[in-house]
């Protein structure tokens, strides 16, 4: 189904539950007495929206911050924003319908949508370098096949998990070689720190807060082993409310070219969400992290994930090959970034 015709079908529904509501029934001049207040009424197709915001997600820092969706709904739609402290509990909440539309990394929309995840990918967020493999500061570890027999933390079903398996398979290791802590990106960043694991497959701000503030060192580091940040919608949020998904998609969009053109303000918000110093939040939005990227999912995408879906069949966190092919057919939905319009966005 095309975008159009969602958005006339969205349209019509909600006319519909506005005449429904007000007594007006076919035959007794509903439609003649009273379109214009319908037509004023059924602006948007539900009163609701749930989205998520995340420190690895900057552009939905700056929508959160600036309230440009609350200041388009108006009165009309309540914004809940929930936060996603991975894209493991993005995912969760997509599930759950508990958030319309979450931020994750691509590999871990991969994997979601490759268990039965009824989510698609309407617009790219960033191509991030937020991943890396951290040892303790004077750590003897120098390079990931020293980790044999060590145990490491990691959150599985997010990037850095899928870091530390291609790069365990780079140096001709397997899971079955190291021990993995399956613990939250905070509490692996306190877990190395601490001492309590020999290794973090860590995400960014918390990686370079690390880096700055614990002396903690990167043995490895390959942007090529990271997917891009993918904003996911429900398959129910796309097809019955297209509208606020285009909405969404459009203030993204105004929030590219903002944090662009506004660099220092960006990384003064993530510092005070992050709880970080503003010369941390800079360092990761300058070095480790590129906003400047087409929005449309795609090949550039899909690319990336025919690498790392073997591998997560490999690892036995899919069943088979043929679900992961399934899953990068069906992931995307090009359609709302196509159309994006940051003008939109008053």
């Amino acid at each position: 189904m095309t975008l159009r015709s969602r958005l006339t079908i969205a349209a019509a529904a909600a006319t519909s539950s506005v005449l429904l509501l007000s007594g007006c029934v076919a035959g007794e001049g509903s439609a003649t007495d009273q379109p214009a207040v319908a037509a004023e009424t059924a602006e948007w197709s539900t009163d609701t929206l749930n989205i998520d915001f995340a420190t690895y997600n900057p552009l939905s820092l700056i929508i959160k911050s600036q309230g440009w969706l609350e200041a388009e709904l108006g009165n009309d739609v309540t914004v809940n924003w929930v936060q996603s402290a991975g894209s493991n509990k993005a995912n969760e909440a997509l599930r759950a319908g508990a958030v319309d539309v979450g931020s994750t990394a691509g590999s871990a929309a991969l994997l979601a949508k490759a268990n039965g995840s009824p989510i698609q990918a309407i617009d790219i967020f960033s191509q991030p370098n937020w991943s890396a493999i951290l040892v303790p500061a004077g750590s003897p570890i120098t390079e990931v096949a020293d980790l044999k027999g060590k145990s490491i933390a990691a959150t599985k079903g997010t990037d850095p998990y899928f870091f530390l398996l291609q790069s365990l398979e780079e140096a001709g290791l397997s899971l079955s070689d190291v021990t993995v802590q399956n613990v939250q990106h905070a509490d692996g960043k306190t877990a190395l720190e601490s001492g309590a694991v020999d290794a973090w497959s860590g995400l960014d701000p918390l990686l370079s807060t690390s880096l700055v503030t614990a002396g903690s060192e990167v043995i490895y580091d390959n942007i090529d082993f990271n997917s891009y940040g993918f904003l996911n919608a429900t398959e129910d949020f796309i097809n019955d409310h297209p509208d606020l998904a285009q909405l969404v998609v459009n203030a993204y969009e105004k929030a590219r070219a903002w944090a662009i053109d506004n660099p220092e303000e960006t990384a003064a918000i993530l510092a005070e969400v992050a709880g970080i110093d503003v010369a941390i939040a800079t360092s990761t939005l300058v070095d480790r992290t590129n906003l400047d990227v087409d929005p449309v999912p795609g090949n550039a995408q899909r690319d990336v994930l025919e690498i790392v879906g073997p591998i997560f069949v490999e690892s036995g966190d899919v069943a088979s090959q043929d679900l992961i092919d399934d899953a990068l057919d069906n992931l995307f939905e090009p359609e709302f970034a196509e159309n994006a319009d940051p003008d939109a966005i008053g």
